[in-house]
C-alpha cells in the first residue's frame, strides 16, 4: 500500500503548528470522505491478504472454533435453581439469552429455554443489536433492565424486560441510547446516570448527573439526586445491597481520574466519606463488613500502617458513625510476587482470586463470630483460573481452569466445604503434541527482572529461525495470564510458530507497585521491558528480528505503536489493534480524557514533553526502514475511537511507507460484534503474520 511521498510538512513531528491538518477529514467518524477512505483501504488489505490460500483456511478454522457447538456454554447462577447463558453460533449470530435447570445443564444436551432472541430482535427492528447484559431486580429476579448496543458501541439503550413473559414491558422503563448507567432502587424506581441535556457530560464524554426515575415518568420528569462535576472522569449515585438483594444504603462516586475516586455513603440523608485514600477500591459488602483494596500505603488515625495491595475489612455502619476513628482489619496482604485479581461473594463466603508468580490461586474466607478464617481451594496449579459466577443462594462458585496447552474445564466448587465437581470440559482445538510451555525472565534496562511465557515446540531449533508472535498489554493494572486459545493454537502454533506472552510492568501481575512503575513519565519502563523480552528471545537464539512479530490491542495497541517507532529494527511484523497512537491529542479523542491518570496530561510541561517523545504519531521519521504494520480498528469504537489508527495509516501513506489497514465498520472497542467478524479478524491477523514471519 505505497503511494508517492508528500512533502514532510504533512508529518506532525515536523509540521508547523499553524499548518492545516491534511488528515482532518478522518476526524469525522461517519463522514462520507472518511468512510470512502476507510472502505478503499479495507478493500486493498482484503485483496492482498485474501489471495493467499491460508486466509480462507484460517477464516474457516477460526469460525469452526468460535461457533463449535461442543464448546463450554458458560453459565451463571440464576434464581430458583436455574442456570442462564448467552450463546452465539452459526444459527444465532447475534445470540440468544437462555436458561435451563442445573440437572439439565449437567447433561450432554441441556434443554435450553430461550428468554430473549437477539437475532429476532435485530431483524424486527432493523438494528445490529449487541447484547450487553441484564440487571435483574432482587428478590424475584424476573424484572430486568436489558442493555443493547447498536453495533457494539459503549453507548446503549436500556429497556425493562419480564423473564416470565419473555417480553419487553409495555410502558416500562425505556431509556434511549447513551453512555449511561442504571440501577434499581425498588420495583418502581431506578437511578439513571446519563447525558440529560446536550453537553451534560464530562471531558471524558461520560455522564455525571444522576436522577431518580419513577415508573411511568418521562425522562424530563426525573428528579436529580446527585451531581458530580464536568472535571470528573464520571460520577453517579447507586444502591448498595446485601447478598440477598435487600437494600442497605445509597452510595455515590466521583471519578477524580481513572485511579482515584471520592466516595460517599448516605445515612439518614447525610453523605459521609471514609478517610481511606481515594485510590482505594470498595470491593464488596458482606455480613455488615465493608471490603476494600489498597493501591497505596495508608496509615490510620491510630497509627497502624497498611501496605499497598492489602485487602481490608471493617464494620461499615459503625465506621460511618465515627469515620475519623476507622481502624480496619487486615484480611490479606500480598507479597512482592502476588496480586489480588478479583473478589467474589457467595451467600456466606468471600472468594479471593489471586495471582502468585502469574499463576492462579483461589481462597475462601469466612466471617463468623467477629473473626475471619480462610482456606485455599483445591484447584489445579500452574493454571489460569477465573471465577465466572458466584451463587447468592449457596456457597457454590463456578471456575474456569485452563492453561496454554490444556483446554478449559468448568468446575463447580463449594467455597465452604471445598468439594468440587467437574461440569464440562472443552475439547482440544489444536494438536498440542510436541509443544511445551516455559517461563523465562528478561533483564530490563534498569535491571528489573521481567517474566514471560514461551509456548513452542520441545525440539525448537536454536538457530533464530522460529517465527514468534510476542504479545503484551502493559497498562491499567491488567494482568496477562497463561490461558488456552484455540485460535492461537490452530492458526499459529500448529503451523510451526511460537507464541510469547510478556508480563511487563504497567500490568497487575505483581500488584499495584508493578503498575505504578509504568505510570505517566515512568512509562518508558514498560517499553523497555517489552524490548528486553524481545532481545532475550534473540539472545537465546529462539528467533531473530526477521522472524519476530508483535501484537497488542487498545493500550497494547499503543505499546505496538511505540515499538514500531522506537525499535523498528527488532520486528518484521507489527499488528496494531484498536490503538491509541496520538498521545499529544488523545485527551480530545473519544473517551481519552479519562485516561490521564494512566498516561499523563499533554498540557503539563513535563508530562506533555514525555508524551510527545513517545507518541507514535509524532515520531514517524523519514529515512527509517519501518516494518510494514497492520493497523486494525472499528468505526463503532466510541472508547478509543478509530481516528488514531486512521491518521497513523494516512501519515504512513503520505510518507510513502507500506502498511495494511482494516477498519471493521461494526464491533465497538472489540472490533467485532459477532463470531463471523471475529473469524475474519483472525484470518487477517494470522495471514499477515504468516506472510511476514514464515514466508521467504
Amino acid at each position: 500500500m505505497t503511494t508517492v511521498a508528500k512533502p514532510l510538512s504533512s508529518n506532525p513531528n515536523t509540521a508547523a503548528k499553524e499548518t492545516a491538518d491534511p488528515r482532518a477529514f478522518l476526524d469525522e467518524i461517519d463522514g462520507a470522505e472518511a468512510m470512502k477512505w476507510v472502505l478503499a483501504h479495507n478493500q486493498t488489505t482484503l485483496d492482498r491478504l485474501s489471495k493467499d490460500p491460508r486466509f480462507a483456511q484460517s477464516q474457516a478454522e477460526a469460525l469452526a472454533i468460535l461457533q463449535a457447538t461442543d464448546r463450554i456454554a458458560y453459565p451463571s447462577f440464576a434464581h430458583k435453581g436455574m442456570v442462564q447463558n448467552f450463546w452465539q453460533d452459526a444459527d444465532h449470530v447475534h445470540g440468544i439469552w437462555r436458561q435451563t435447570t442445573w440437572d439439565s445443564y449437567k447433561t450432554a444436551t441441556p434443554a435450553w429455554d430461550t428468554i430473549l432472541d437477539i437475532d429476532a430482535l435485530s431483524k424486527a427492528e432493523g438494528k445490529n443489536w449487541v447484547y450487553e447484559g441484564a440487571d435483574c431486580l432482587a428478590p424475584d429476579y424476573t424484572r430486568c433492565l436489558i442493555s443493547l448496543s447498536d453495533g457494539g458501541k459503549d453507548a446503549t439503550v436500556i429497556r425493562e424486560f419480564d423473564i416470565t413473559t419473555k417480553s419487553f414491558i409495555a410502558g416500562g422503563f425505556d431509556l434511549p441510547e447513551g453512555k449511561q448507567s442504571v440501577s434499581w432502587r425498588d420495583a418502581d424506581t431506578v437511578y439513571v446516570t446519563r447525558e440529560w441535556t446536550p453537553g451534560d457530560v464530562t471531558a471524558s464524554s461520560y455522564a455525571y448527573i444522576t436522577k431518580a426515575l419513577k415508573r411511568g415518568q418521562s425522562l424530563d420528569q426525573a428528579t436529580e439526586i446527585f451531581r458530580g462535576t464536568k472535571a470528573d472522569v464520571s460520577a453517579g449515585r447507586y444502591v448498595l445491597r446485601n447478598i440477598d438483594g435487600s437494600y442497605v444504603m445509597d452510595m455515590s462516586y466521583r471519578g477524580i481520574d481513572f485511579f482515584h475516586t471520592e466516595q460517599r455513603f448516605y445515612v439518614d440523608g447525610k453523605a459521609i466519606a471514609l478517610p481511606l485514600p481515594t485510590s482505594s477500591s470498595f470491593a464488596g459488602y458482606m455480613q455488615g463488613q465493608a471490603i476494600y483494596t489498597l493501591k497505596e500505603d495508608w496509615t490510620s488515625a491510630g497509627g497502624k500502617t497498611f501496605k499497598t495491595g492489602a485487602v481490608l475489612v471493617f464494620d461499615l455502619k459503625n465506621a460511618l458513625t465515627k469515620p475519623a476513628a476507622l481502624e480496619p482489619t487486615l484480611l490479606f496482604q500480598p507479597d512482592a510476587h502476588q496480586s489480588v485479581e478479583g473478589l467474589s461473594q457467595t451467600r456466606n463466603r468471600l472468594v479471593l482470586n489471586l495471582l502468585n508468580n502469574v499463576t492462579s490461586e483461589v481462597w475462601s474466607y469466612q466471617y463468623s463470630g467477629g473473626k475471619w478464617s480462610s482456606k485455599k481451594l483445591d484447584l489445579p496449579s500452574n493454571s489460569a483460573i477465573a471465577v465466572t459466577s458466584a451463587d447468592d443462594q449457596s456457597d457454590r462458585v463456578l471456575v474456569s481452569v485452563s492453561s496454554f496447552l490444556i483446554p478449559a474445564t468448568l468446575v463447580m466448587v463449594d467455597a465452604a466445604s471445598g468439594t468440587s465437581e467437574t461440569l464440562k470440559s472443552s475439547p482440544a482445538r489444536f494438536n498440542a503434541d510436541g509443544l511445551q510451555v516455559q517461563q523465562f525472565w528478561a533483564k530490563s534496562k534498569d535491571g528489573t527482572q521481567v517474566p514471560y511465557f514461551l509456548v513452542a515446540r520441545k525440539d525448537i531449533a536454536l538457530d533464530g529461525t522460529t517465527p514468534v508472535i510476542l504479545n503484551a498489554y502493559g497498562g491499567f493494572e491488567v494482568s496477562m495470564t497463561p490461558s488456552y486459545s484455540g485460535t492461537i493454537g490452530k492458526l499459529w502454533l500448529e503451523k510451526g510458530g511460537a507464541y510469547v506472552l510478556a508480563n511487563i510492568r504497567g500490568g497487575g501481575e505483581f500488584g499495584p507497585a508493578w503498575h505504578e512503575a509504568g505510570l505517566k513519565t515512568k512509562r518508558q519502563n514498560i517499553y523497555n521491558d517489552f524490548q528486553a523480552v524481545a532481545e532475550d528471545l534473540i539472545a537465546r537464539k529462539i528467533t531473530t528480528p526477521r522472524h519476530l512479530g508483535i501484537m497488542g490491542g487498545s493500550n497494547g495497541g499503543l505499546l505496538m505503536g511505540v515499538q514500531l517507532t522506537q525499535r523498528p529494527d527488532l520486528w518484521n511484523a507489527v499488528d496494531v489493534q484498536v490503538p491509541l497512537l496520538d498521545m499529544v491529542n488523545y485527551t480530545h479523542m473519544s473517551a481519552g480524557a479519562s485516561w490521564q491518570g494512566e498516561y499523563g496530561d499533554p498540557n503539563d510541561p513535563v508530562e506533555g514533553a514525555f508524551l510527545r517523545s513517545i507518541s507514535p504519531y509524532h515520531n514517524v521519521k523519514a529515512g527509517v526502514a519501518y516494518p510494514e504494520p497492520l493497523f486494525e480498528t472499528s468505526t463503532k469504537d466510541d472508547r478509543v475511537g478509530p481516528v488514531h489508527a486512521r491518521k497513523m495509516a494516512a501519515l504512513f501513506e503520505e510518507m510513502g511507507l507500506p502498511f495494511f489497514y482494516y477498519e471493521n465498520t461494526e464491533g465497538g472497542h472489540a472490533a467485532a460484534s459477532n463470531l463471523p467478524e471475529r473469524a475474519r479478524r483472525y484470518a487477517i491477523d494470522y495471514t499477515y503474520f504468516m506472510q511476514k514471519l514464515m514466508d521467504k
